[in-house]
């Protein structure tokens, strides 16, 4: 295993890796919350791990430092400034496009090492989650999973109008806390129930827990990303879906 930061003198985040193998042939690139930085997921990664998986290499950039109106100005790693807790219209949308450009130029530095769209999977939690469902709509090739959790859509009154064609075709692993008191459960289900009617095949998760992961969602996800990797399909037994 080799764990690598790479600085951000080439103008892209900076980020923190972690290479299960020699000649990685996936990447995952997983995206932290509002206030956190890229060493917030690192831990799960030997919980996630089964035998038989391909080299993988897990990068964890750290978002922008931006000043959070709903936190009073403060400045923090943040992927995009919230104003208010209207759920509908809190993103900055401004600031949502740039780190979507952000996460595009990561994308393709995966491309220029080796590893495809085809077999790179996009992770977020919470403000990251948001910016994995945002760029997951408007992928024109499409990535080979997403993994938003505890998390909701940007700009849903937006979200049929952005859908690149064919992005609906990308596996989407939804999960989230019944007794989130951050990011409310009834936010989740809604974008997931939008998402679905978009066309999006979601496995949806829902855990008696708060703004948080567990030990069985993180056992449910290491099943999808095991299906992901082995080619076959991503539900993980038949789970129920989001209400239409």
């Amino acid at each position: 295993m080799n764990d690598l930061n790479l600085a951000p003198d080439t103008g892209l985040l900076e980020t923190i890796e972690h290479e299960t193998g020699p000649a990685p042939a996936w990447s995952v690139l997983w995206l932290h919350g509002l206030g956190a930085d890229g060493n917030d997921f690192m831990p799960i990664v030997p919980e996630l791990l089964r035998g038989g998986w391909p080299a993988i290499r897990f990068v964890f950039p750290h978002a922008p430092v931006r000043p959070v109106t709903i936190n009073g100005g403060m400045r923090m790693r943040a992927w995009y400034d919230i104003a208010h807790q209207d759920f509908a219209n809190r993103a900055d949308e401004a600031g949502v496009e740039d780190s979507i450009a952000r996460v595009e130029a990561l994308i393709a530095r995966e491309a220029s090492r080796g590893v495809p769209a085809s077999r790179l999977i996009l992770a977020g939690f919470s403000q990251g989650g948001a910016i994995t469902l945002a760029a997951g709509m408007r992928r024109k090739t499409p990535l080979a999973g997403l993994i938003a959790l505890s998390t909701y859509l940007p700009a849903p009154h937006k979200a049929e109008a952005a859908l690149a064609s064919g992005a609906e075709r990308q596996p989407l692993f939804m999960a989230h806390g019944r007794f989130d008191p951050v990011v409310p459960y009834q936010a989740g289900q809604q974008s997931a129930t939008l998402l679905q009617r978009l066309g999006f095949a979601i496995d949806w998760r829902q855990y008696p827990m708060a703004h948080q992961v567990c030990q069985e969602e993180i056992h449910d996800l290491g099943h999808w990303m095991d299906s992901l990797f082995r080619g076959g399909p991503t539900a993980v037994d038949a789970p129920p879906r989001p209400p239409v």
